[in-house]
């Protein structure tokens, strides 16, 4: 059985008899041994095995074993699930098991997917590169001196390093594009309400999501198929359908580049590839012209501003009292509570928490938050705008391609502007997508395409014939 075969192929051959899950399971598990040097996951599914068993004896009977079957998938360890431990990457929740299991690990075993491991993060999936990880950080399969990307790393890389078929991360503000730029995946970011966050542990409520990373766009097509849809357990879903199969139709659709994520100051060898795939869209019928998004250029710090004090407050639960593990209680004073809750964050998510309290304080609400979410509205205006003349938006998923290890730890500012292309959809609720369109240097490289609200089926469609036309 080829782990690099398309997940839809798997479940294909899984479904006819023609393989058996477990065989699937147990390479995929042999791949994740042999990669371990990654450090792309947290935990392994103890229960693999024998999942796959059940699916071989449920296609042995007849029975349906559902449009997943068979497909190793990897979960990124901020998605709660009951088999195996949920950490965020972070001490705070070193050896925590959630009592319940989140909305999409329960629609993806529903489909016959085997969950085989949670994935490496940023901690409480606050970082761009993986390197925030109490666990160390995730190297890139295609090049292990490089970052993979965040916060989403562990995803991506399992999905490039071939130890997943479709893995599951979150984007908050590229969280999933990013990675699947740097590691030469597919990655996609759904309308906001698409997807239920039911059991996905909070960042930034309000504009994160639950999105799929796989190998090509078809599989992304399959990962939603089984995941969206509206939950009664998550009051911010929508009522919108589930994403369904759509044509690969590009033909005369308008599509708007982005000027201010396309600068004079783009990388050349990302300007290469992006230009490439612009190139190709217009090959297929797309009518491409360059549109202005005035508001992007404010979109990060808007961005920041807003998710640290939504951090700051989600994160205030982790005092060791009601979360935190590894200290004696008893005797212990308050104060001793919040010395050991301090400890037990990395760097980065003690940067959002300060951030997070001061944003908000009384006499700097005014000043900073509130600006902020103006900046937000007035770019969901802009885009709004623009989506009532053009049907996609295209742009270079990151500005620059993969960097080394450590290359950018010290300067945590530059850091943060890497989001520049990708936090706009996050801002406006959007749909998004990254498409591996080539490389630079040998390294990989994607571009964005976004849609309006709730029209994710015909943007992967799009996203389809993209990825066809730059093979």
């Amino acid at each position: 059985m080829d782990l690099e075969a398309p997940a839809h192929e798997i479940a294909r051959l899984v479904s006819a008899g023609s393989v058996s899950a477990e065989e699937v399971i147990e390479r995929t598990l042999e791949r994740m041994r042999d990669t371990e040097r990654l450090n792309i996951f947290i935990s392994t599914n103890p229960d693999a095995v024998s999942e796959a068993r059940r699916i071989d004896g449920m296609v042995r009977d007849g029975s349906d074993p559902g449009r997943l079957a068979g497909v190793p998938v990897s979960i990124k360890d901020n998605i709660c699930t009951r088999a195996m431990p949920t950490t965020c990457a972070s001490r705070m929740l070193e050896g925590y098991v959630s009592p319940y299991e989140a909305t999409v690990v329960e629609r993806l075993r529903r489909e016959g997917a085997i969950i085989v491991g949670k994935t490496n993060l940023d901690e409480f999936a606050m970082g761009l590169t993986t390197e925030f990880s109490a666990y160390g950080p995730t190297l890139n399969p295609r090049d292990p001196r490089y970052v993979p990307g965040g916060s989403s790393g562990g995803s991506a890389a399992s999905v490039a390093a071939g130890a997943a078929a479709i893995s599951l991360g979150s984007d908050t503000g590229g969280s999933v594009r990013n990675p699947a730029s740097f590691c030469g995946v597919a990655g996609f970011k759904p309308t906001y309400g698409m997807v239920s966050r039911y059991g996905l542990v909070s960042y930034a409520n309000s504009i994160e999501q639950v999105g799929p990373l796989a190998r090509t766009i078809p599989d992304i097509v399959l990962a939603m198929q089984a995941i969206s849809g509206p939950d009664p357990r998550d009051g911010t879903t929508a009522g919108a359908r589930p994403v369904s199969d759509t044509e690969d139709i590009v033909d005369g659709k308008r599509i708007g580049i982005v000027r201010q994520m396309a600068p004079d100051s783009l990388h050349p060898g990302v300007r290469t590839v992006f230009e490439r795939a612009v190139s190709g869209l217009e090959s297929l019928g797309a009518a491409c012209e360059e549109v202005s998004l005035e508001m992007v250029d404010y979109s990060v710090a808007a961005y920041y501003t807003i998710t640290s004090t939504e951090a700051g407050s989600n994160l205030a639960r982790y005092d060791n009292i009601r979360y935190g593990y590894g200290l004696e209680r008893e005797g212990y004073e308050f104060h001793r509570y919040v010395a050991a809750s301090r400890d037990r964050f990395g760097p980065e998510v003690k940067r959002r928490i300060i951030a997070g309290g001061f944003v908000p304080s009384a006499g700097y609400a005014g000043r900073y938050f509130l600006k902020a979410l103006k900046v937000k509205s007035r770019l969901t205006r802009e885009v709004n705008r623009l989506f009532g003349t053009y049907d996609y938006l295209v742009s270079p998923t990151v500005p620059v391609p993969p960097f080394r290890l450590g290359e950018m730890l010290d300067d945590p500012v530059e850091l943060f502007q890497l989001d520049i292309n990708t936090v706009a959809a996050n801002l406006a609720g959007k749909p998004a997508v990254s498409v591996p369109c080539g490389t630079c240097d040998g390294l990989p490289v994607g571009v964005q395409l976004i849609a309006d609200s709730f029209r994710d089926g015909p943007l992967l469609g799009a996203a389809r014939a993209l990825e066809g036309v730059v093979q």
